[in-house]
């Protein structure tokens, strides 16, 4: 079963955990508490391959202050970038995100699989009070090179279930391209950050 570790971030209530949700449960929640981070884990078949999927929900992000992202970019084969439409501030955090990563596959933590990485914007419910373009979503993706949509977490079940899936079948490519996902010695280092990343575990 090959298993499959993805990190959603965003700056706060930018509808990380609502999105996470709506994919794992078909459900849409409009409140969480982002007080407390969490692994959901879930057990299901791409394209009749047995997947064990973690996805990384961290309790909300400052959006000021240094982004280290280093257990992260350690730990997740592939990440979801998602900002609010309707809040430009999102949308500079996203795109300060997407520099950090792109940077550490150009510096010395790069990985041995490039990690895959989808840019969302969400809330597309709320367009009568959007602040930021399609246009510059699209922008910001092809000059990061990861792909790009729009998306309301309330009103597109499918919509969130195509993203994620996209998201995974990049990932077991990848899976394909490299025998190896990791450096030799490295299950300690990923048990250390399971370790640090497992203070609230979800089964779904």
């Amino acid at each position: 079963m090959a298993e499959v570790k993805v990190a959603v971030l965003g700056g706060s209530g930018a509808g990380k955990s609502a999105l996470t949700v709506r994919f794992l449960t078909r459900r849409f929640i409009g409140e969480y508490a982002s007080n407390a981070e969490c692994i959901y884990t879930k057990h299901l078949c791409l394209d009749g391959r047995q997947i064990h999927l973690e996805i990384y929900d961290p309790c909300s992000q400052p959006q000021q202050g240094k982004l280290s992202l280093t257990d992260e970019l350690h730990w997740a084969d592939g990440f979801i970038i998602v900002y609010d439409i309707s809040d430009r501030a999102s949308f500079a955090f996203a795109k300060a995100l997407l520099y950090r990563i792109r940077e550490s596959h150009i510096g010395v933590c790069k990985k041995m699989v490039e990690s895959s990485v989808f840019l969302v914007g969400n809330k597309q419910d709320l367009c009568h009070m959007r602040e930021v373009g399609w246009d510059e979503g699209q922008k910001l993706a092809m000059d990061n090179k990861c792909q790009f949509c729009e998306l309301s977490a309330a009103e597109h079940c499918q919509e969130v279930v195509a993203m994620f899936t996209k998201v995974l079948r990049n990932i077991t490519s990848n899976f394909k391209v490299k025998e190896k996902r990791r450096p030799s010695g490295s299950k300690s280092m990923a048990k250390l950050i399971n370790n640090m990343f497992g203070k609230r575990r979800k089964s779904v």
